[in-house]
């Protein structure tokens, strides 16, 4: 496993974060938001706010774990572009998409987004201790508990407008539905509140994150099925019979990841994070180690996206933590070898590809925007580099 780590390690140093470095746009501030599948750079694409925060989570997390000074002046060059242009300082909260230059192109604000927001705020706090971005994780947080939340039905709500009045979710449905409620907004709220407890652990914050892992266990998690829900009307119904295999192995370490930070210990928790990843293990994982994508009713999507495959490795490897059962690093190894010959962009200036189609075949889509970063896979490296070794 100490190769594995470092393999890892000079993987995220001299391939991953490299190429998202040079994405630096000392013009404008943050990021270029768009490399082409040619590799080509179009200076003048919008940029996300998800993208944003996802750009300073990484490199404050890159930063703490290495102590590198690249990083940490990459995190400052994304902190700025963040507080000053992302963030609504008329009616709080962050913009769904800016253009090139920091102006608002889509207003709306999400949930999801938001979610983001603490997250990388609080990253860059825990990097950097700079007490003005856990002033605006907070402001964030209470943003989404007083503006986001739905007291009646126990749920994050999802889109609203500039102004924070409710729209439909056409920002995070998919399959033809709108959604009203969604795992995925649930699961980054989880994960962002996780690491403000870290950074800050607040009583407030505390019972929050405690009631998200209630939900997941009472509202999302199937306890037949092991299969986590995906979309919702108001009322937790659920909307499609959709497994999400990335989602859920994701959800599995996320979930155990705020259970640690919580000190929580019931064990009906604790079997939940464990049974998610065994039923991953036994439906998704496939012949050549690759995670499929989903199933939607009885029709299995086989594309090997990027971001499934670097969630997985992190979740089976927790899972590995949890039960010392080896059959866990054998599914890391195996999905590590598929990323590495398939996934892995071995262009000159490459990163890694958004997926691999069904047939074998490279997606021809863009290598960066504002949905693809450098969080998922810079993640999944400092994850092990962290894990792989501890007693």
């Amino acid at each position: 496993m100490e190769q594995f780590k470092c393999e890892v390690g000079r993987h995220l140093r001299d391939h991953i974060l490299p190429f998202w470095m040079k994405l630096k746009d000392e013009k404008n501030g943050g990021f270029f938001g768009q490399v082409n599948y040619d590799l080509s750079i179009n200076k003048e694409a919008h940029k996300g706010g998800i993208a944003a925060s996802r750009f300073l989570w990484s490199f404050s997390a890159a930063y703490r774990i290495t102590q590198k000074r690249e990083y940490l002046e990459c995190a400052h060059h994304a902190y700025k572009f963040l507080v000053e242009k992302v963030y609504d300082h008329e009616h709080e909260g962050l913009y769904w998409l800016v253009d090139y230059q920091g102006n608002p192109v889509e207003t709306q604000k999400h949930v999801y987004t938001q979610s983001f927001g603490v997250y990388a705020l609080s990253e860059y706090y825990r990097a950097t201790k700079k007490e003005e971005a856990l002033h605006y994780a907070n402001k964030i947080f209470q943003l989404i508990e007083t503006s986001g939340f739905d007291e009646e039905f126990n749920a994050y709500k999802e889109e609203f407008d500039r102004e924070w009045n409710e729209l439909p979710n056409d920002k995070l449905s998919e399959n033809g539905i709108i959604a009203s409620i969604t795992t995925n907004t649930h699961l980054h709220v989880l994960e962002a509140y996780t690491n403000l407890y870290k950074a800050s652990p607040s009583l407030v914050v505390k019972e929050r994150l405690t009631n998200l892992v209630d939900i997941f266990y009472e509202k999302i998690y199937d306890k037949e099925t092991k299969y986590l829900h995906v979309f919702f009307d108001e009322q937790w119904n659920s909307l499609l019979n959709l497994k999400s295999f990335g989602h859920d192995i994701e959800a599995s370490w996320l979930i155990d990841d705020a259970l640690k930070a919580l000190g929580l210990k019931e064990k009906k928790y604790v079997q939940m994070v464990i049974d998610i990843a065994y039923n991953i293990a036994n439906a998704a994982i496939l012949k050549d180690g690759s995670l499929a994508n989903e199933k939607h009713d009885n029709n299995v999507d086989y594309t090997r996206v990027w971001w499934v495959q670097a969630e997985a490795m992190v979740g089976f490897q927790n899972a590995y933590e949890r039960t010392k059962d080896e059959e866990f690093l054998r599914i890391v190894d195996g999905l590590w070898e598929y990323t590495k010959n398939n996934l892995v962009d071995k262009r000159e200036g490459g990163e890694w590809f958004w997926s691999i189609e069904p047939d074998g075949k490279t997606t021809e889509r863009a290598i960066g925007e504002p949905w693809k970063t450098p969080y998922h896979n810079s993640r999944f490296c400092l994850e092990m580099m962290e894990r792989i070794g501890k007693s």
